[in-house]
């Protein structure tokens, strides 16, 4: 907080209660900025586990309420560990980077994106059934594999495996993401 002069309160009340909400403003955007961080990925431009667990939450409930669908898009980057091997740790870091970048550029702004962590993110797509969200995995899975990546003049592909699951009335959240994670790992092993 700042140093503020020394105000006699009872001989100036209106400067001690500017001051008071001159301090309050200072403490509100200090919390709103610490909640920000708390559901934001420290790396990417994304949400983090605990802001997309939030916002899974969030949909989960609207679709159950207003009957409306939802699918869910679980990525896990096919590769990867040889970027990190090949091309060091803070190339690694750059190319999770593109690939959040990429994934928001390509969805709705209504649309969640977030880092489930490693090299894991998952994509939540509101008013999209199963269908959509195919045909969204596939899309997302093209713009990842015709994305350019390179460090240090050394090209390295993006790509990943999806797997795409809809809202069906899950009773949790670790349970919708369990199965679209299954789904993602039958289509990884047929590669």
């Amino acid at each position: 907080m700042t140093d503020a002069p020394n105000i006699d309160p009872i001989a100036d009340p209106q400067a001690e209660i500017a001051r008071l909400r001159a301090e309050v403003a200072v403490l509100t955007a200090r919390a709103e900025a610490a909640e920000a961080a708390a559901e934001h990925d420290v790396l990417t431009p994304v949400l983090n586990r605990r802001g997309f667990v939030a916002a899974m939450t969030r949909t989960m409930a609207y679709c159950t309420r207003y009957k409306v669908p939802a699918v869910l898009l679980y990525l896990d980057l096919d590769g990867f560990k040889a970027v990190n091997d090949s091309l060091g740790h803070a190339a690694g870091d750059a190319a999770l980077v593109r690939v959040a970048e990429l994934l928001v550029e390509n969805v709705r702004a209504t649309d969640a994106v977030g880092r489930l962590g490693g090299d894991e993110f998952a994509v939540l797509l509101l008013n999209a059934d199963m269908d959509a969200g195919k045909e969204k995995a596939a899309g997302l899975k093209a713009a990842l594999e015709g994305a350019e990546f390179s460090w240090d003049g050394s090209a390295a592909p993006l790509g990943g495996s999806f797997g795409v699951r809809a809202f069906a009335g899950q009773a949790d959240v670790e349970t919708w993401l369990a199965e679209a994670d299954a789904a993602m790992w039958v289509r990884k092993r047929r590669r």
